[in-house]
C-alpha cells in the first residue's frame, strides 16, 4: 500500500518507523516542521513527502495532528483523496473530531474511521518516536454504519503487522467517556501534584512512586489544553469524584480516625486488584 502520514511527531513518526521496519509499505510524509522532514528522509522513516501530486495515490491516511488542525487538513484536503482511500484519525479525542469528518468523508466518497493507538511517551517529537512504541499495546477503531467489514480486515492487517497486539472497537462517546479516566485524569492528576513545594526539595527522598505519579507532567500542554476541552464534561466528572475521593481521606487524617483512614486503603487496594495493572 501506499501511505500517507501527516504529522510526524511521536505518534506519526513511530507510525512511519513502525511501517517502513515491518512492512513492504511505501510511505509519504509531511510535517511542518522541516527539520523533522529532513530526519525523516534522512533515517528511512518515509519514502518521500506527502504532497499534493501523491495524495490522490494513497490507500491509507493516518492523521496524527491535533484535533482542530485534523478537521482542517481533511476540509482542505478531502478532494484530493481518492475514493478507494482509507483515511484514519489518530486523535486522542474521538467525538468532536468523528463529527466534523465524518460528512466531508461521506460528501467527498472516501473511508473514513477514527482511530486512537494507546501508546505513548512523556516526551514528544520525532526523536522520541520509535519503530517499537506500539509493540503489545491496543488500537482504538470506532466504526459506524458505513464501515463494511473489508475496510477493518485491511486496518486489522495493517495495524498488527506494525506491532499492535490488539484491536479495540468502540464508539466515540465511549472512547472520550473513558478515556477522561485512564489517560486524561492521570495528567491533570499528576500536572497538579508535581507543584507541591515539596517536589523541588525531594532529591534523595523519592524513588518509583515519585516517578511513576509525576511521569506524564512532562506534557504538551497545548495539545493536552484542547485534548482536556474537547472531553471537558467527562473529565471534569472524573475530577468531581476524585476529588470527592480524596477529601474522604483529608477528612480521616484530620480527624485521625484511623478505622476510617484503613477501610479507604482497603477499599482501594481490593478495587486495585479487580482493576488489574492495564
Amino acid at each position: 500500500m501506499n501511505i500517507g502520514i501527516v504529522g510526524l511527531g511521536l505518534i506519526g513518526g513511530s507510525m512511519a518507523k513502525s511501517t517502513k521496519s515491518r512492512t513492504a509499505h511505501t510511505v509519504w510524509g509531511i510535517d511542518l516542521d522541516q527539520e523533522t522532514m529532513m530526519m525523516a528522509r534522512m533515517c528511512g522513516a518515509i519514502d518521500a513527502p506527502l504532497t499534493e501530486d501523491n495524495l490522490p495515490l494513497c490507500d491509507l491516511i493516518l492523521i496524527a495532528i491535533r484535533p482542530g488542525a485534523a478537521v482542517e487538513w481533511v476540509r482542505k484536503n478531502c478532494e484530493r483523496i481518492a475514493p478507494t482511500a482509507i483515511v484514519v484519525d489518530l486523535c486522542g479525542v474521538k467525538r468532536t473530531v468523528v463529527e466534523a469528518i465524518t460528512p466531508i468523508a461521506e460528501q467527498s466518497g472516501f473511508a473514513y474511521i477514527g482511530g486512537h493507538p494507546m501508546a505513548g511517551r512523556e516526551i514528544g517529537g520525532f526523536t522520541a518516536a520509535s519503530d517499537s512504541l506500539y509493540v503489545g499495546a491496543s488500537m482504538i477503531l470506532t466504526p459506524d454504519k458505513r464501515t463494511d467489514m473489508l475496510l477493518l480486515e485491511t486496518l486489522k492487517h495493517f495495524f498488527l503487522d506494525i506491532g499492535f497486539a490488539t484491536l479495540t472497537f468502540s464508539d466515540p462517546e465511549e472512547h472520550d467517556r473513558i478515556i477522561a479516566f485512564t489517560s486524561q485524569l492521570a495528567h491533570i492528576t499528576s500536572s497538579a501534584y508535581v507543584k507541591s513545594p515539596e517536589a523541588q526539595r525531594r532529591r534523595g527522598f523519592s524513588a518509583g512512586s515519585f516517578k511513576d505519579m509525576t511521569r506524564v507532567a512532562r506534557l504538551d500542554e497545548d495539545m493536552w489544553t484542547e485534548l482536556f476541552l474537547d472531553d471537558a464534561d467527562y473529565l471534569t466528572k472524573e475530577l468531581d469524584i476524585l476529588i470527592g475521593h480524596l477529601t474522604e481521606y483529608a477528612n480521616a487524617l484530620k480527624a485521625g480516625d484511623a478505622e476510617a483512614l484503613r477501610a479507604l486503603l482497603k477499599d482501594g487496594r481490593e478495587k486495585k486488584a479487580t482493576a488489574g495493572g492495564n
